[in-house]
């Protein structure tokens, strides 16, 4: 029941969505707005790529080779074609990390690459189930706290995203409530009003980085697919598949 069964197009939250989805779905996306997904689709649109590290893991991450490039989207828009960042968060490069295991192909959606990310689930999902997994965030979990994991706290702008990647996948085939819903919410809904009130778009801009925000509330002004392959995400190009595996 909580896999959706007899959906084409389905959605649940976070890691215990990714254990519901994973072993049933031939794709699936993981959408982090704010921030993990948006900082990949810079990186990966740049000819970049990430290896996403789960948060339990974060100590043993590499040093980046430049030590401005952060979680934060608005510092690497500079991020040299060939650069491979190693990026940790409690929650998008969580999931990611744990959906590789799943056998399900993994990709990383945000609002800048939506439409790409669902032409590309499409292709690769061959008429198979497709599952959307908005991250959400963790209670008691931040960048300065030792806790790995918390109670799942649903994240508005993520039921954003997974909700635009949703509906460039309308049509495929039949969707669960869950899926249909964030579709709907996703089509009468103002983006940036969303992005800059929102708890957590709020948070960044008081923190000093309303940047972010503005760069995470772009809509499809990207053509970059991140799919997860051997740990590491890059760029798949549905018009080239060949050249993509």
């Amino acid at each position: 029941m909580f896999g959706q069964e007899g959906s084409r197009l389905r959605l649940e939250w976070g890691s215990e969505g990714v254990a519901a989805l994973g072993e049933q779905c031939a794709v699936l996306v993981v959408v982090d707005v704010l921030s993990f997904s948006t900082a990949v689709d810079v990186v990966v649109a740049r000819g970049g790529s990430v290896r996403p590290v789960h948060w339990a893991d974060r100590a043993s991450a590499a040093r980046p080779a430049d030590p401005s490039w952060t979680l934060r989207p608005s510092s690497l828009v500079s991020v040299p074609a060939g650069a491979e960042l190693e990026l940790a968060s409690a929650n998008g490069a969580t999931l990611c990390s744990v959906a590789a295991s799943t056998g399900a192909v993994v990709l990383a959606g945000c609002l800048r690459n939506a439409r790409a990310v669902a032409a590309a689930a499409r292709e690769l999902a061959a008429g198979g189930p497709i599952g959307v997994v908005p991250a959400g965030e963790r209670w008691g979990v931040t960048i300065t706290a030792d806790a790995d994991a918390g109670p799942l706290r649903p994240a508005v702008e993520d039921l954003l995203g997974a909700g635009a990647v949703m509906s460039s996948l309308l049509g495929y085939g039949s969707a669960s409530v869950e899926a249909a819903v964030a579709a709907e919410m996703y089509a009468w809904a103002s983006v940036e009003d969303i992005l800059h009130g929102c708890v957590s778009g709020r948070e960044l801009i008081a923190e000093g980085h309303a940047g972010d925000v503005a760069l995470a509330s772009q809509v499809n002004v990207s053509t970059a697919v991140p799919r997860l392959t051997d740990g590491v995400l890059r760029d798949w190009s549905v018009a080239d598949p060949v050249v993509a595996q």
